[in-house]
């Protein structure tokens, strides 16, 4: 699969020429996380000559070899966990690693690791929102090793993009929506000073560099007739909040009137 292919934001593309850092896919199962990072694999294999090495679990996408050169393990059949894979793959000297999912605080510390000394990370959670992924992962340590986690965070962190598959409007198929959150700065200094919870409103400020929130993504959905009303509302973060961004006019009755429609 193709970035383009799948409707995904093209700031994909740009995150894909990174040449180091962590950049976290998240949303619930069967959320398409591990096509998307399939797609930003082909993306790199279409573009760049490097070592990719994934860890799988299981191998869903098979990646024939481009430019780049890639090895695909499989969780259970070549190594018992992500943590022992990930250890093992960091003495190969790849450039580019996807991690399928980061389990336990192990993997996840390694992951933050090698993202940190010059590679370029691609892992999975199971979280809905930019703020709730740099929570979840700093949650999982000891409050001891919180700070310093925070800070290995905000150095190595390069975004966060979170999806929701949903039914389209009128016909067969489904369609992403995403947040995605690149660590800028402004980000940076949240995280490690333990504010995640502003993430999103710098991400609905952001727009300009690709930034978007999962309910600015539904109304864009919604605004296209990709998506029914009731699946947006249904799927938002902050319903109330995307009725407003849908329609300035919400009558007393409560329904939404789109302008321009």
């Amino acid at each position: 699969p193709t970035i383009r292919e799948l409707n995904l934001p093209p700031v994909l593309e740009e995150l894909t020429r990174l040449p180091r850092g962590l950049i976290i896919v998240t949303g619930p199962t069967g959320s398409g996380k591990s096509t998307t990072q399939a797609a930003m694999i082909n993306q790199i294999n279409m573009e760049r000559s490097v070592h990719i090495v994934t860890i799988e679990d299981p191998i869903e996408y098979l990646h024939t070899h481009r430019f780049s050169i890639i090895n695909q393990r499989e969780l259970g059949q070549d190594t018992k966990s992500f943590h022992n894979a990930l250890r093992a793959v960091l003495r190969e000297d790849p450039d580019v690693i996807l991690v399928g999912e980061m389990r336990d605080p192990e993997t996840i510390a390694l992951a933050i690791t090698a993202a940190e000394t010059g590679h370029l990370v691609i892992a999975t959670l199971h979280t809905n929102s930019a703020a709730s992924t740099v929570d979840r992962i700093v949650d999982v340590f000891p409050p001891g090793q919180q700070e310093q986690v925070r800070i290995q965070l905000s150095n190595s962190l390069q975004a966060v993009i979170c999806q929701q598959l949903l039914p389209r409007a009128g016909q067969p198929g489904r369609v992403p929506a995403v947040e995605v959150m690149i660590a800028t700065p402004a980000i940076r200094n949240l995280i490690r000073e333990n504010k995640a919870h502003q993430i999103t409103s710098v991400i609905q400020t952001s727009g300009n560099i690709g930034m978007q929130t999962m309910d600015q993504s539904l109304r864009d959905l919604y605004m296209k007739g990709w998506i029914t009303l009731e699946e947006a509302l249904s799927r938002a973060m902050n319903p109330d909040e995307l009725k407003k961004m849908i329609a300035p006019t919400v009558t007393a009755e409560g329904t939404v009137g789109v302008r321009g429609r």
